[in-house]
C-alpha cells in the first residue's frame, strides 16, 4: 500500500515541481481555497493557538494572521516541492543569505557549527546552504513514516549536498564525523514541542510555560559547535533574506539552558514582528497544563 500511494503521488509531485513559479502560486491560491474555506484544515487548532499568545488582539487581528498563515503554508509546501526542480542559481536568487561570511569566519577558524531555526518562514529552502559554504552539511530530521515518502523527502532536501541524518542517529553520526577531522555544519529546527513526560526543561515561549526542545543546545556542548540562529523573513512572495546571529562562542563555557533561551528569545522576536509566518498549525502549547510544580514555583521570579 505505501508503494502504491508513493506511485500515484510521485508523477503529480513531479509535474508541480518542473511548473513555474507563477503557475506554481497559481495552484497555491487554489490549494489555499479548498483547505481554508472548504476543509478548514486545523483552523480550530491555528485559532486557539494564536488566541492564546495574543490574548491583547482583537477578533479581526487574529483573523487577518490566521488567514494570512493559511496562504503562507500552502506555499511553503508547493515551494518544498518546487526543490526537487529548481536550479543552484535560482535558488540563490529567491534565498538570500544576507551575512554569510559569518560562517565562512567561523569556517577559516576550523570551527564546527549547528544552525539552529524554527518553524518559521521558508525553514525547507535553508538547506540551500550547503552550496554556499565548504562545511560537509548534515540536516537532522524525522523519519517519515511511509519509507518511500521518507526517500522523496530526502532526496528534495539533499538537493544542495545536504546529508540527512534522523534524530536517534544524529548523535553518533556526527561524533564519527567529527573525529574524522571534516569541517561540518548541522542543521536542526529546535522548537518542536517533545513529550511532556520525557521533557527535561520548560520554559516560557511566548509567555506561556511549556517543555522545551533542548536537542540543539546538548548537541552544541557535547560536541562544541558553534550555536547560530537564522533569521528568516519574507521579502515577497517566493523571496526571502536569512541572517545569521551566533548565539554563544564558546558553547560549552554558557550555563545550562542559556543557548535554548537564547535561540527561543530569538524565535519570539521573529514571531511577534510577523506572525503569519510562523508554523500555527502544531500544537505547540499543548502541554502547558502539564508543567511540573518545581517549575511553576519559579514561574514568579521569572516574570
Amino acid at each position: 500500500m505505501q508503494l502504491l500511494v508513493y506511485l500515484l503521488a510521485y508523477p503529480f509531485l513531479w509535474l508541480i515541481s518542473r511548473l513555474p513559479f507563477s503557475i506554481l502560486y497559481f495552484i497555491s491560491d487554489g490549494v489555499f481555497i479548498l483547505l481554508y474555506h472548504l476543509v478548514g484544515y486545523r483552523k480550530k487548532v491555528v485559532y486557539e493557538n494564536l488566541k492564546l499568545v495574543f490574548p491583547e488582539k482583537s477578533e479581526k487581528e487574529i483573523l487577518r494572521i490566521q488567514k494570512k498563515f493559511f496562504r503562507h503554508m500552502c506555499d511553503i509546501f508547493l515551494e518544498m516541492i518546487k526543490t526537487l526542480g529548481i536550479s543552484t542559481a535560482e535558488m540563490q536568487k529567491r534565498f538570500d543569505f544576507t551575512n554569510i561570511e559569518v560562517l565562512h569566519q567561523l569556517q577559516d577558524q576550523g570551527k564546527n557549527t549547528i544552525v539552529m531555526l524554527p518553524h518559521y518562514a521558508s525553514w525547507e529552502w535553508v538547506l540551500s546552504l550547503n552550496a554556499q559554504v565548504q562545511y560537509a552539511g548534515y540536516g537532522i530530521y524525522q523519519k517519515v513514516q511511509n519509507k518511500y515518502f521518507d526517500k522523496l523527502v530526502r532526496d528534495i532536501r539533499s538537493n544542495f549536498g545536504t546529508t540527512l541524518i534522523r534524530t536517534n542517529e544524529s548523535r553518533k553520526i556526527l561524533k564519527e564525523v567529527k573525529k574524522s577531522g571534516q569541517l561540518f555544519t548541522v542543521g536542526i529546527i529546535s522548537d518542536q514541542s517533545p513529550m511532556a513526560s520525557r521533557a527535561r526543561h520548560w520554559a516560557k515561549f511566548m509567555g506561556i510555560m511549556v517543555p522545551v526542545h533542548i536537542g540543539g543546545e546538548e548537541l552544541a556542548k557535547d560536541l562544541n559547535l558553534v550555536p547560530v540562529y537564522i533569521k528568516i523573513a519574507q521579502v515577497k512572495r517566493g523571496y526571502y533574506q536569512a541572517t545569521f546571529k551566533i548565539l554563544a562562542k564558546e558553547p560549552r563555557k554558557v550555563p545550562n539552558y542559556d543557548i535554548t533561551a537564547t535561540f527561543m528569545k530569538e524565535v519570539e522576536d521573529s514571531i511577534r514582528q510577523a506572525p503569519e509566518y510562523y508554523f500555527w498549525t502544531h500544537k505547540r502549547w499543548k502541554h502547558r497544563d502539564k508543567v511540573p510544580e518545581a517549575y511553576l514555583n519559579n514561574v514568579g521570579s521569572d516574570a
